[in-house]
């Protein structure tokens, strides 16, 4: 849990105590303030919850993708001719194609 979640949290729960307090006392402007205040720490929150799903997805592609490197560098490694001719047949065919240009 980050720094963003905790202190959503934490705004949160002050808004609710804010709130149930101010109907007691039958306080409409605190009372507005204290659910402003929920509505700004649940922002907060939600805005921690997104960093942490961004940080795992950025995590869990680059893993996926040093994977398929390193997948890739073992083919060439078992194949050097094929993938020496692969190469060569893509750099004519890139050749052909912008030289029409």
């Amino acid at each position: 849990m980050d720094n963003d979640r905790i202190a959503g949290s934490a705004q949160k729960l002050a808004g609710k105590v804010e709130t149930t307090a101010d109907d007691m006392a039958n306080d409409a402007t605190t009372q507005a303030k204290g659910r402003f205040r929920e509505a700004a720490g649940s922002a907060q929150d939600l805005y921690g919850q997104a960093q942490n799903a961004v940080r795992d997805a950025y995590q869990s592609g680059g893993d996926t993708i040093r994977a398929e490197a390193d997948s890739i560098a073992g083919i060439i490694q078992e194949n050097p001719i094929r993938s020496i001719l692969i190469a060569s047949g893509i750099g004519f065919g890139l050749a052909l194609l912008l030289r029409r240009r």
